[in-house]
């Protein structure tokens, strides 16, 4: 498949990048600083996210584009600015499928109750949080055949192990009450996805 990724040279846009090479598929990385990006095979292209006209020239003739695009930390509102930049952008393109690395903060954690929302729910991390949140109802407005994937509430490098587990829009936790997957496995799921859609215009999300 001829994909184009977003964000490609990030903590998971590097490991999908990676998964999405190991497995045979053609891949554009796109992203603003190239020499960032160590992919042996793939083609890599500056470009800018949040200006539909770039997003327009760089995903022309890909089968689908995976977003894994993270905002300066200081201006996390941007994902907002940017999924609307992408999906014009895409619709330009006439790529139909969109899968989007999204944030954990708008799972639910008990009926109703969305993790970002919780009261242990750590200050530091809810301007992206909500951003992120936010990004949902664009995606649910536009036309395209998209998947919002959120990660466990802690993700970070770690083992690919291929073992976790999928639900909707529920945190899921361990035994010990711990939600977490390594971005590798995240990886894994969402490649999964592309390649054997079982989420199209929903929400989902992987951890151990």
């Amino acid at each position: 498949m001829k994909v184009v990724l977003y964000g490609a040279s990030g903590m998971i846009g590097s490991r999908i990048l990676n998964e999405l090479m190991t497995r045979g598929h053609q891949v554009t990385a796109v992203v603003r600083n190239p020499e960032k990006v160590q992919a042996s095979g793939a083609t890599v292209l500056k470009g800018d996210i949040t200006d539909a006209a770039s997003v327009a020239a760089t995903a022309q003739e890909h089968d689908a584009a995976i977003s894994a695009y993270a905002p300066p930390p200081s201006q996390a509102t941007m994902v907002l600015a940017a999924m609307r930049a992408l999906l014009a952008g895409l619709e330009q393109a006439g790529v139909k499928r969109l899968l989007v690395v999204g944030g954990a903060g708008s799972l639910e954690v008990a009926p109703g109750l969305q993790l970002v929302d919780s009261p242990n729910f750590p200050e530091a991390w809810k301007p992206i949080a909500l951003a992120h949140r936010d990004v949902l109802p664009i995606l649910q407005a536009s036309s395209l055949d998209w998947t919002y994937q959120s990660p466990a509430a802690f993700i970070q490098p770690g083992e690919r192990t291929g073992k976790f587990r999928l639900g909707a829009q529920q945190l899921i936790a361990d035994a010990k009450g711990e939600s977490r997957i390594s971005a590798e496995d995240f990886a894994v799921a969402m490649v999964d996805e592309l390649e054997h859609p079982r989420h199209l215009r929903q929400q989902f999300t992987a951890a151990y």
